[in-house]
């Protein structure tokens, strides 16, 4: 990654964050997308690469979370938010609370309310929402899946890499149906999601990386609100270092321990009521006698700048609004205080401490225990939020945190240590559950009548991801219970009706009555059936599996024929893992009516789990002819036998099968329509520039001169017919038609632009070539005295390789004057007979000559001086020709593996005993 990629204050994240523990080199980069209502922000880290917000295509920080279809084309972001003050009825937003909602639903009715010129319809197939466009309509998935795609492009652009893996931050209020809606738009998008994370949960993660040196073993508690677009939340949270019973590591935690949330208290619903009021007053100018209401535009208009007004009297008393041709070509001012602001918003004002105290209440600490309450959300910059904020927590508050982006790198940190190829400081998050879920059935009483019983599963701020099993000891025929939400008495009372079907799953259980019959046969005895529930990190609850449990005892003989190899490595686990003292405590819990209980996270259970039973009277067997005797164990084997289950949902129904497919292939087919569009308006301006500077050129006197008269009168006439045929009928083609016209034109222009070219980059091809001629010969007058002819101790060089280094010294000097010669008497608009070309492959062969002998003297090692004797001088000559033949080949055969090895390069010799730094002198290519 090139520096200019790098910043400060990224690196410094990287550095506490990932503390240095590195990544592996087959890690992918991971992104994380904090959606919200009305600006979405994009985070992502790739090997070698810190955290960091990327950036979109204007480069800035967060785009608005809009999207809009205009005349066959898609936009998002602020250029959506301009088109929807023109067309407002094909420009949408804010819509993300609409996952996963019912036609009837009260978010529906509000949302209809706010913008009522959208064309919302009921989908039959899924009893959920779709907006239209003309013949068109979109899901609301469809449209969150289109956000999530150009959030993924970003991140692409960011990591200059695919990006397949997302952390996606949602609003902890989301249930089981918006849960499920958005993961099926992030699969849309072609995005795997690792975890959907809660707002603040994120916030508090990366608030937590940073101070983790501020942690210890006794819990510290913050408070962490939310006032953003849509909506407010509070979220108390503790950190504290806990120790791993099981790794024995002490690890950073972070538990969620109440939460409290008003849906429709935001920044959103404070613009709304500053856009109505301005309505109104223009409406009692009397300009016009239409009434601005029934205008989309106008009311569009009104909108926008009642949102430039909030946020300019967030720091000033008063402003003006000020719209040029509102409607009917009137125009529109308006002075707007402070107070006039406050005095609409008066009401919600009320409400915003009733959040932080509903959070206070469902964790049970009292505001005196919190260190701090830390702001983040757009809407906690307004004056009045904050004062009374801080009246009602009587502190001061903590605004230390990047309220926009804080929640987004939160997420991408978890989205690291969630990845594949990457090693992050450990913090343990536990969330909480906001909306309770329980199982709901029927059974026979003690008079023979059926009655309702409800058991909870995961109570209000229940810590997850967790897992329980229900036990049902009195069925014995196929039988069905129900997934509820319940225990809703810690919400607002408005709030429930938002939550839409109360009801989430029905789960019938088929073949027991069989499967009780094939199982529970001699000394069986059943356990009852156990139904396993899991609430997974991203808060979706879920059936795991349904089970028939018994018990049977059997001897170890016939242990030995009953149990697989599977069932006996399976209690060989079990007792490696697991106690009596456990198995006594799960017997306690399951009692003889249905119960809940709670198992442990980790998923090693194993399928049968042996228990020794009271000696029995021993006996005598005889194998073979061999006998011996044997003491049999009578030994009670738990068996878990699977029990075929069905789960319809209640809610409504996620993208799935030919839906699914059908959905996917209409945003395939929206993004072919962008690659076209853009493959055509790339084409047009690429040939719109070819033919403004080709015709240019030509009038520019270094290019006419490297130009036939008729090759300069051919490019001009071209450029001129295809400069008219643009303007007229080449307006709507296509942009293979574009590209082939760009072809024909620079056929003509090569020839002249290759001459330019050449005549262009010839000079400094030549000095190159100059230069390395020169450190040639320098290398060569210093190679000349490492021969056995000048000095026999240092017999580095063969006179051959001497003469050859100098003879293409020579012819190449004499090449060069020679070409330099031929090429001046040539005009500049001939055929160029001195290329570049031809020049860097002299460079390349006097290259190749000096690097042999260069990589020859690295690897010369002085001969070791022997005494000799006048008796075996003569003796010993055969024999050190024989071995100089030798040395010569190993020698060759190093240089040849050492010129593979190094780049093009001239070093002058050292002369044996010279200083090392005379050794590292050498000329540059």
């Amino acid at each position: 990654m090139e520096w200019r990629n790098w910043n400060f204050g990224a690196f410094v994240c990287l550095v506490l964050a990932l503390g240095f523990a590195g990544h592996t080199t087959d890690a992918a980069a991971v992104m994380s997308i904090d959606l919200g209502c009305e600006w979405m922000k994009v985070a992502v880290v790739s090997p070698g690469v810190p955290m960091e917000i990327a950036l979109n295509k204007e480069s800035k920080r967060k785009t608005a979370s809009m999207i809009a279809f205009r005349d066959g084309v898609r936009i998002f972001g602020e250029d959506a938010q301009s088109i929807g003050v023109r067309f407002p009825q094909n420009s949408y937003g804010y819509f993300l609370d609409l996952l996963g909602k019912s036609i009837n639903n009260p978010v529906v009715d509000l949302y209809r309310k706010r913008f009522p010129y959208y064309k919302i319809e009921e989908d039959p197939k899924r009893n959920t929402i779709v907006f239209r466009i003309g013949e068109e309509v979109f899901s609301v998935e469809e449209l969150v899946a289109q956000l999530l795609q150009k959030a993924k492009e970003f991140a692409e652009d960011t990591a200059e890499q695919k990006i397949t893996e997302c952390v996606i931050v949602t609003p902890g209020y989301f249930g089981q149906a918006e849960r499920a809606a958005l993961i099926s738009a992030a699969s849309l998008a072609n995005l795997k999601v690792l975890q959907l994370m809660n707002d603040y949960t994120a916030v508090a993660l990366n608030y937590g990386v940073f101070r983790k040196n501020q942690m210890n073993d006794t819990a510290q508690y913050y408070v962490f609100y939310d006032m953003g677009a849509y909506k407010t939340s509070a979220a108390v949270v503790s950190f504290q270092m806990v120790k791993d019973k099981a790794t024995r590591e002490t690890n950073p935690v972070i538990s969620v321990l109440g939460v409290g949330y008003d849906r429709t208290l935001g920044g959103l619903e404070m613009q709304l009521r500053l856009r109505d009021y301005l309505a109104k007053e223009f409406n009692k100018m009397k300009k016009t006698k239409t009434d601005v209401f029934t205008n989309p535009r106008a009311l569009a208009k009104l909108f926008k700048e009642a949102g430039r007004v909030k946020n300019i009297l967030s720091a000033n008393a008063d402003h003006f609004a000020q719209i040029e041709n509102l409607l009917d070509d009137q125009d529109f001012k308006l002075q707007v205080t402070r107070e006039q602001l406050e005095s609409l918003c008066s009401d919600l004002y009320d409400r915003v401490p009733a959040v932080i105290e509903r959070a206070l209440t469902a964790s049970g600490l009292a505001m005196d225990v919190v260190s701090q309450v830390i702001l983040f959300g757009g809407a906690t910059r307004t004056p009045k939020v904050q004062e009374i904020l801080k009246k009602t927590v009587n502190q001061d508050l903590g605004k230390n945190l990047n309220s926009d982006e804080a929640a987004a790198m939160g997420a991408v940190y978890r989205a690291a240590d969630l990845a594949t190829g990457f090693r992050v400081q450990k913090f343990v998050t536990k969330d909480a559950v906001i909306l309770p879920i329980q199982v709901v059935f029927e059974r026979e009483g003690d008079s023979g009548s059926m009655k309702q019983v409800k058991r909870t599963l995961f109570g209000p701020m229940n810590p997850y991801p967790q897992k329980k099993v229900i036990t049902f000891n009195k069925h014995t025929s196929d039988f069905t219970f129900d997934i509820n939400y319940s225990e809703l008495d810690h919400l607002a009372k408005e709030e429930i009706p938002f939550l839409g079907s109360l009801n989430l799953s029905r789960v019938t259980l088929s073949k027991v009555s069989e499967i009780l019959k094939e199982h529970l046969v001699d000394s069986a005895e059943s356990k009852g059936i156990k139904a396993h529930f899991s609430m997974d990190d991203s808060g979706i609850f879920g059936l795991t599996n349904a089970e028939l449990v018994y018990e049977k005892t059997v001897t170890e003989t016939e242990e030995e024929d009953d149990e697989s190899t599977l069932s006996k490595l399976g209690s060989t686990i079990s007792k490696l893992f697991s106690s009596d003292k456990g198995e006594k405590e799960e017997e306690k819990q399951e009692t003889e009516d249905e119960s809940t209980t709670e198992t442990p996270q980790e998923d090693a259970k194993p399928e049968n789990v042996t228990k020794e039973a009271t000696p029995v009277n021993e006996t005598t067997t005889e194998e073979g002819s061999q006998a011996q005797n044997k003491t049999e164990k009578p030994k009670i084997v738990t068996v878990k036998q699977p029990i075929p289950s069905d789960v319809t949902h209640m809610f409504i129904q996620p993208l799935q099968d030919d839906l699914y497919e059908e959905s996917k292939k209409k945003i395939e087919a929206l993004d072919q329509m962008d690659r076209d569009r853009t493959r055509r308006e790339t084409a047009l301006n690429a040939l719109e520039s070819f033919v403004i500077e080709a015709g240019q050129r030509m009038e520019q006197e270094e290019y006419s001169s490297c130009a036939l008269p008729e090759e300069i009168e051919q490019i001009q006439k071209s450029c001129a017919e295809t400069s008219d045929w643009l303007y007229e009928d080449g307006i709507d083609a296509d942009a293979k038609t574009y590209e082939n016209k760009l072809k024909e034109l620079k056929k003509l222009t090569n020839d002249v632009y290759g001459r330019h070219w050449e005549h262009n980059e010839r000079p400094e091809a030549l000095k190159a070539l100059e230069k390395m001629l020169e450190g040639s010969q320098k290398f060569l007058k210093n190679a000349k005295n490492l021969t056995k002819e000048v000095d026999a101790e240092k017999d580095v060089f063969t006179a051959v390789e001497i003469e050859t280094l100098e003879k293409t010294i020579q012819e190449t000097k004499q090449w060069r004057d020679e070409e330099i010669k031929e090429q001046k008497v040539l005009k500049k608009n001939e055929p160029v007979r001195l290329t570049v070309k031809a020049i860097s492959e002299k460079m390349a062969l006097l290259d190749r000559e000096v690097k042999y002998l260069v990589n020859k003297l690295k690897i010369w090692k002085p001969k070791l001086k022997e005494k000799k004797t006048k008796s075996n001088e003569t003796d010993k000559k055969d024999e050190e020709a024989a071995e100089e033949a030798k040395e010569e080949q190993v020698v060759k055969e190093e240089v040849k593996d050492k010129e593979k090895e190094d780049g093009p390069q001239i070093e002058e010799p050292q002369l044996p005993g010279e200083d090392s730094e005379k050794s590292d002198k050498h000329a540059e290519l």
